[in-house]
């Protein structure tokens, strides 16, 4: 089938299936995850793993759109405004989910690099998965400001964790494969590099795409000149091997703290008008990665890694709410709310895919295809 129509079937076939999970009191997103299931390699065979590879610039403009509307909720003002009960809640729901997953599987697994890469994935919520469903349900309330905010700066926070851990992993196996010893220092400035560089990178486009926008006078141009920012931002993430989920996070947090609330807001609604059609490719994409055979392979360590990660983001949120005072609600709730793992994690998942595959070992490979069987 010419890629195209097979495009054009996925992106019809999850658009319904996305209204019936609704009418299932279920999230949209999970109707198009089960149509790119349907379609990939674990069922139909339609995206086979090279067609799905071709496609990745698909997932990466997606997820370019979903950091970029994270900066854009990054807003320090309201931060500022939620207290230092949110700044607690991050802080302890990320590292305590970090540090008991990467326990929890090492002990297990005896596998560092491993447990490095999974302790790293904990921390990532689900912000397009969080985010379409509070739009979906028209949520308003201090709970879903709070969710907001977490789900936001909790993602900044996985993907800097996500760098140092993964670039540490990357260093073992490494020297593993070289038969050296094993050393974490490599890794550790690679991954201040990497960081460090991509928040400059960031603040660049984001000042440049911040003095742009302000001068458009029709509110529907304004995504035009974002589509540019995402691009350019990509590109300078694939040239210099940076975080392009940082990059453009960056790039909305410089626009948000730097120009009137106002002008976030109308960007804000310019990335609505395509962010259906974005999370309609990104989750049906995520579906076809998905190997069904491997399911049952991963057992208990797939039971591990969800148990630590849900006990350290929800226990994480309660003591973060408790040393910040936060009301009763957002303490007991607003982990249940970041339990979900889709865009950012199934992005960085994807990442480590592509950079352990090149490494060229077999605990490499294997590190690579668990990762995302686990977290799809």
């Amino acid at each position: 089938m010419d890629t195209l129509s097979l495009i054009g079937i996925t992106i019809l076939a999850s658009y319904y299936m996305g209204h019936l999970t609704k009418k299932l009191r279920l999230p949209s997103l999970i109707g198009y995850m089960l149509i790119g299931i349907l379609l990939g390699s674990s069922v139909l065979g339609y995206f086979d793993e090279e067609l799905v590879e071709k496609l990745g610039f698909i997932n990466e403009i997606a997820l370019g759109f979903v950091a970029i509307g994270i900066g854009l909720e990054l807003s320090l003002s309201s931060l500022k405004r939620q207290g230092i009960g949110i700044v607690a809640i991050i802080f302890a729901e990320s590292f305590a989910a970090f540090f008991l997953v990467l326990t929890a599987v090492y002990l297990f697994t005896r596998d560092l690099p491993l447990s490095l890469i999974f302790g790293a994935m904990a921390p990532a919520s689900a912000p397009a998965g969080t985010v379409a469903v509070i739009q979906e349900l028209r949520a308003k309330g201090s709970l879903t400001k709070a969710l907001y905010a977490v789900v936001g700066f909790d993602d900044g926070l996985a993907i800097v964790i996500f760098g140092f851990a993964a670039a540490m992993a990357k260093s073992l196996l490494l020297s593993e494969s070289a038969g050296e010893g094993s050393s974490l220092l490599p890794g550790i400035l690679e991954a201040a590099r990497e960081i460090g560089l991509s928040v400059l990178v960031g603040s660049i486009i984001g000042f440049i795409f911040s003095n742009l926008v302000r001068f458009v006078r029709d509110n529907r141009d304004m995504i035009v000149l974002t589509f540019a920012a995402v691009l350019i931002a990509i590109g300078c993430a694939n040239r210099w091997h940076l975080s392009l989920i940082l990059i453009n996070m960056i790039t909305g947090f410089i626009l948000v703290n730097t120009r009137k609330e106002e002008l976030a807001h109308k960007v804000s609604n310019q990335l609505l008008i395509v962010m259906p059609l974005l999370f309609i490719l990104f989750f049906s994409l995520a579906g076809a990665h998905l190997n069904l055979a491997a399911i049952p392979s991963l057992g208990l360590l797939g039971a591990i890694y969800i148990i630590a990660r849900s006990t350290g983001l929800v226990g994480g949120s309660r003591i973060g709410g408790m040393f910040g005072k936060t009301e009763d609600k957002i303490k007991k709730y607003v982990g249940m709310g970041i339990l979900s793992q889709a865009g950012v994690a199934i992005g960085l998942a994807l990442i480590v895919k592509h950079d352990f595959s090149a490494i060229g070992s077999e605990h490499a490979s294997y590190i690579g295809s668990t990762v995302i069987t686990t977290i799809t």
